[in-house]
């Protein structure tokens, strides 16, 4: 079903454009195709909307491509994005919206590990699967038992294409103090779900390689004065800052901590890896950041998708989680594609039911790499890379699996 909003910015709400419930529980089209809708929520809106935005348009890319290559005969894919505003309980606000629409057989999304914490549990209710291309806390498939190697599944709806904290912090950790060769950090988390998680992970392995944490501290993420736990870090002769948490502070923490005559990289996760981040910060050179995946740039997996998103004529960079969400969103597609065939080439009655029991199944060559879940629901492709600002722009150093302290 085409979402309301935008039939009724058209001035009309048509039985034509919505369609009519059929008996195969999918949405009667133009042209006699089954209209599926496939959920996006993202911060569309705010300080981080260059993210939410690269997201919303690589979920639209996927459709769009789906739809071309009639990839699933006799389904016409649409894309419903819906602003979280990075928010917790607009996310949750948005979950009971897709829920309430019968066509939204998948969700793409969350950014924030924070927002995704209010979203699992009622699509998990309603059976709805929901794929993130951003959301790295380990928590979110594993539980707090991950910690003390007691891993359980959370979620039978919450799947990713990015990797869980656990291993981006390890990542992190071993590039610092085994190739960087750095072997005292001054630690800051801005307390929210990834940092903090982000932090902690770092914090484990990085020690165990034998690195010290000369310092710790918290961050209100929302505020842009840093001096205080700048002076504070300049006494205890770091050689390095660690960042849990996201670019719109990172910026300026970072600058503020040049401008007091410390030239040390602050180095963090996905969460600063962005365009925006030099933009924020213009002593940002040096500055290091980690992310899921090979460069997409560097793959020929991602050619046709780096090809086909500037055809398309998207305003907004795909950033940091474009491959990502193309791949959740043709994850999706692929599990939509294995119910149809599965069920003499319909929608089946039971939609969300078929989708989500063929999500265990669904294996397919991505933009990011081989696309395909492990048994909490992450993805099976665990490599990182690190990426340095020069030149003003982040250009990758190092790409592989990490070594656990």
């Amino acid at each position: 079903m085409i979402a309301i909003t935008a039939a009724l910015a058209a001035g009309s709400l048509t039985l034509t454009a919505c369609g009519s419930r059929d008996d195969d529980g999918g949405s009667s089209s133009k042209g006699g195709k089954t209209t599926v809708v496939i959920g996006v929520d993202a911060p569309l809106t705010g300080d981080l909307s260059a993210l939410g935005l690269g997201i919303k348009n690589s979920a639209d890319l996927a459709a769009k491509t789906a739809n071309k290559k009639e990839y699933v005969k006799g389904v016409e894919f649409k894309i419903e994005a819906l602003d979280d505003q990075a928010q917790p309980s607009v996310g949750q606000q948005n979950a009971q919206k897709f829920i309430s629409d019968k066509d939204v057989l998948g969700v793409v999304g969350p950014l924030n590990s924070s927002v995704s914490q209010q979203m699992q549990k009622p699509f998990n209710d309603a059976g709805l699967t929901q794929v993130s291309p951003a959301n790295t806390g380990t928590e979110l498939t594993q539980g707090d038992g991950w910690k003390t190697g007691h891993s359980v599944r959370q979620f039978k709806t919450f799947f990713r294409t990015a990797t869980t904290d656990e291993i981006q912090g390890a990542f992190a950790a071993d590039y610092l103090y085994n190739q960087a060769k750095l072997k005292k950090v001054y630690l800051i988390d801005d307390q929210k779900t990834y940092g903090a998680g982000l932090a902690a992970s770092f914090k484990a392995n990085f020690t165990k390689f034998g690195g010290k944490i000369v310092g710790t501290d918290h961050i209100n993420p929302d505020d842009r004065d840093f001096n205080a736990v700048v002076a504070k870090i300049k006494k205890t002769g770091a050689q390095a800052l660690y960042y849990g948490g996201e670019y719109p502070a990172a910026g300026p923490l970072s600058q503020q901590l040049k401008d007091s005559g410390q030239n040390i990289p602050l180095m963090g996760g996905d969460g600063i890896y962005s365009g925006e981040f030099p933009k924020l910060n213009k002593k940002a050179e040096g500055d290091l950041a980690t992310s899921v995946g090979k460069p997409v740039e560097q793959l020929d997996s991602a050619k046709t998708f780096i090809k086909d998103y500037e055809a398309a004529g998207y305003e907004d960079a795909y950033e940091a989680y474009g491959g990502l969400t193309y791949d959740a969103t043709w994850s999706i597609i692929e599990a939509v594609k294995l119910a149809v065939e599965g069920n003499d080439g319909k929608v089946p009655s039971d939609g969300r039911k078929a989708v989500l029991d063929a999500m265990a199944k669904v294996k397919f060559d991505g933009v990011t790499g081989t696309i395909s879940f492990d048994e909490f629901g992450d993805t099976t492709n665990h490599t990182m890379t690190a990426y340095k600002v020069k030149k003003n722009a982040w250009a990758p150093e190092f790409s592989g699996e990490p070594k656990l302290g």
